[in-house]
């Protein structure tokens, strides 16, 4: 289910920190560099390292498009990199001078934050390079940082172990004691969930630290109470300090590193899948690539792991195979329990009054939901009809053999010419350029506003769908 597939040994000191773009992957370590990788093969660039730095250098991250990288250093800068060439493309200073240990652009690449030493956080303009707004946290350095997924907020994680979460204007919103011994790294789930009782949207964010800890919190938004963040759980199975967390893309996985390991947990049910142990010391960063089955763990060893995991892990694959193999049998229960798992409770008593059954579910129509289910709303039949026609596709792509990973999302059919959008997804060339032509400028997964509608052919994603169709279509 996962193999380890490369090894990276070129910096001569600490890895502190891993980043993937559509196409590259980042290392930074305490030797003061960072370098660059191709995921093609894992070759470094021929313009790598990246050599400006003074002091060690502790957290890199890519902006969305992928063109520009930001590094942040114990020299107190924080430096934005062009991708293309590896030239310097700007030096942000932190105000006073400290440490910066923590840098995190938003989703739509307008901002960059910047997390110091003395607890200073800084908000630059990602275009100008300028300072925006800073602010401070009242005790301990700023380690940590993630930007929820519709940039409306981030969170910051202090070594006196507080979460603080801040708006887009850098004014405080929250501010509690997550982790008694010091966070280390936070992340959001890219992926947001629905109540299913009041259809309301929500965020998963992990925080771990010190403690040896992980912890899920709800991150949500409504009209009545705003911003609320709420503690949900904390995953067992770590005896040591937590120094790393990471969501999957699609928010099906999340990982964790400790000394000497990493821990891969499927987030429906919280329990650990794979215990990884390559490292030799302790695992300091961890990140998931955004298009490509990949994981790249770096350590105190000196060294990064490139891991690969299958399109699909055996819980997917046994979920999806149950809806083929029994949704044509399912009992007006189980069709309740579904709607239920959709957000749609509210009509639980209209399918049972009608007698839908799991073969009826599936021949639904627009018409039968609103002549014969007498659904008045249209807001409410165009969700039903959505969510049937996605149990709909899993069959068809389960039937076709096809992983579902090589499936366009707006026509699901065999992509092509794939590219990734602003969103982080990808999809074929044509119908996403139709898609923005219809004056759609949001995500045709996510619903929340595209940065950009510059699109970024996929190579990796096309070189792996050429691969399965030499292996399949014999």
């Amino acid at each position: 289910m996962v193999k380890l597939i490369h090894t990276l040994a070129d910096h001569g000191d600490d890895v502190n920190c891993c980043a993937f773009s559509s196409s590259l992957l980042a290392t930074c370590s305490l030797d003061k560099t960072i370098r660059l990788y191709s995921l093609s093969d894992f070759t470094e660039l021929p313009h790598s390292p990246l050599k400006f730095h003074t002091y060690a250098v502790h957290c890199c991250c890519f902006s969305p498009s992928g063109h520009v990288l930001a590094s942040c250093s114990t020299d107190g800068t924080t430096v934005l990199w062009n991708t293309q060439n590896g030239e310097t493309l700007a030096v942000m200073e932190q105000p006073t001078g400290s440490p910066v240990r923590v840098c995190k652009f938003s989703p739509d690449a307008t901002c960059l934050v910047s997390g110091a030493a003395d607890g200073t956080v800084v908000l630059w303009n990602a275009q100008s390079y300028k300072l925006y707004r800073c602010g401070s946290v009242k005790d301990g350095s700023l380690v940590a940082c993630a930007f929820s997924p519709n940039g409306n907020l981030f969170v910051t994680g202090s070594s006196c172990g507080d979460l603080t979460v801040w708006d887009d204007k850098m004014r405080c919103l929250h501010s509690e004691k997550a982790h008694d011994l010091g966070i280390t790294c936070c992340d959001f789930s890219s992926q947001p969930v629905t109540d299913g009782e009041h259809g309301l949207q929500f965020f998963r964010l992990a925080s771990c630290g010190q403690d040896c800890q992980i912890k899920i919190w709800v991150v949500s938004f409504t009209h009545v109470l705003g911003f609320e963040l709420k503690y949900k759980s904390t995953l067992s199975g770590h005896c040591a300090p937590v120094l790393a967390c990471a969501f999957s893309h699609n928010g099906q996985m999340l990982v964790s590193g400790k000394y000497k390991a990493v821990f891969t947990v499927f987030q429906n049910t919280e329990s650990i899948l794979h215990t990884l142990t390559q490292h030799t010391r302790y695992v300091t960063s961890c990140a998931f690539a955004p298009s490509t089955p990949l994981l790249a763990t770096g350590s105190m060893d000196k060294t990064v792991n490139i891991w690969q995991f299958d399109l699909e892990t055996p819980c997917q694959a046994r979920s999806m195979e149950d809806q083929v193999k029994f949704t044509e049998d399912w009992s007006e229960e189980d069709v309740s329990v579904w709607l239920c798992a959709q957000g749609l409770s509210d009509l639980v008593g209209i399918f049972k009054m009608n007698n839908i059954d799991g073969r009826e579910l599936l021949n639904l129509t627009k018409e039968s939901l609103a002549d014969d289910l007498k659904i008045e709303s249209l807001g409410l039949r165009s969700k039903v009809l959505r969510k049937i026609e996605e149990l709909r596709t899993k069959v068809k792509t389960l039937s076709s053999g096809i992983p579902d990973e090589f499936l366009c999302p707006i026509t699901r059919e065999l992509m092509k010419d794939p590219v990734i959008a602003s969103d982080g997804y990808s999809y074929e060339k044509e119908a996403m350029e139709n898609w923005i032509s219809k004056k759609k400028r949001t995500s045709p997964m996510t619903n929340l506003v595209l940065p950009s509608v510059v699109l970024t052919p996929n190579r990796t994603l096309k070189m792996a769908i050429s691969r399965w169709l030499e292996t399949h279509q014999k």
